[in-house]
């Protein structure tokens, strides 16, 4: 039995910089804390902890004083920014600059639907770190959307401007795109202006991931539970290979799941290591052939 890991897999750029920038402060001694998980991988983030990186979350902000803190590539809204010169919080800035670019482009929307009885709708999830960063551009006034049912809380009846957060699906923004026009239109509103702002890196896995599952008898997609990147890339494995298993790390293998394969196949999320994947390909080859030799 063959066991490969996807070479597209692992960290986007965006998530190498944040970490990259992390460590070089770690290793020069220095007290960093961190405004959430730098990463939604808890296997990395604990790799980091052990390092001294400090978690911590919005309410704990407002207590720190004089201290580093690094911002992860998520992004954050602008309230952060305002609470961190008022504590004499020297900032490490590793938002990404997609999401940084895409918070532009929502803010200049909203300021310029002020007034205009628009309405700005986000796809994505809410309470995840980049949507709340979103939400902080429009002084917390856009409508967010996960799924179909969602769309019920637009007015179809008022001009409405459509963005996504960075990771999510390219065919549901899409669908839902569609979606909003039909019901626009059905009440005589054409003022509907999309904008797909869906990563590429993250968008062009997909095709790849396609090949990679179609390419293999089982696959094995490794990813942090937290994350939203992580659902949809093991989604589309999923369509194409049934046999496609998602797990945080080697712990949760089955022996089952590679009794008759002879082929395994290995990917991951954005969010997730290298070194974790490595580590996991490892274990399976291990184990196939302890169950083999009993």
């Amino acid at each position: 039995m063959t066991v490969t890991i996807d070479q597209s897999s692992g960290f986007c750029f965006g998530v190498v910089y944040a970490i990259q920038m992390a460590e070089d402060e770690l290793d020069s001694g220095s007290t960093l804390y961190c405004l959430g998980d730098i990463v939604h991988n808890d296997t990395e983030v604990n790799r980091l902890t052990a390092k001294g990186l400090v978690i911590i979350n919005h309410e704990d902000l407002k207590n720190l004083h004089d201290c580093k803190l690094l911002i992860r590539a998520h992004g954050e809204p602008p309230q952060t920014y305002i609470t961190a010169m008022q504590n004499n919080i020297e900032l490490l800035d590793a938002s990404c600059p997609v999401v940084l670019k895409l918070q532009n482009r929502v803010k200049l929307s909203y300021d310029r639907l002020l007034g205009k009885n628009a309405q700005l709708v986000i796809f994505g999830i809410p309470g995840h770190a980049e949507v709340n960063g979103l939400m902080g551009q429009t002084d917390q006034n856009a409508i967010i959307v996960t799924n179909e049912e969602d769309l019920d809380k637009i007015d179809f009846s008022r001009p409405v401007a459509f963005f996504s957060q960075t990771t999510k699906s390219t065919d549901k923004f899409y669908l839902l795109k569609s979606l909003i026009e039909q019901r626009a239109t059905a009440m005589g509103n054409t003022e509907i202006n999309a904008s797909d702002t869906i990563c590429r890196q993250v968008s062009n896995r997909e095709p790849q991931l396609q090949k990679f599952a179609a390419a293999h008898n089982v696959i094995v997609f490794v990813s942090g539970k937290k994350s939203s990147n992580g659902k949809v890339l093991y989604n589309v494995c999923k369509e194409v290979n049934n046999n496609s298993y998602f797990i945080s790390d080697e712990g949760e293998l089955n022996t089952e799941w590679f009794e008759n394969a002879t082929s395994v196949g290995i990917c991951g999320a954005t969010s997730t290591p290298l070194w974790l994947m490595e580590r996991v390909a490892a274990a399976i080859s291990k184990e196939t052939i302890i169950s083999s030799l009993a």
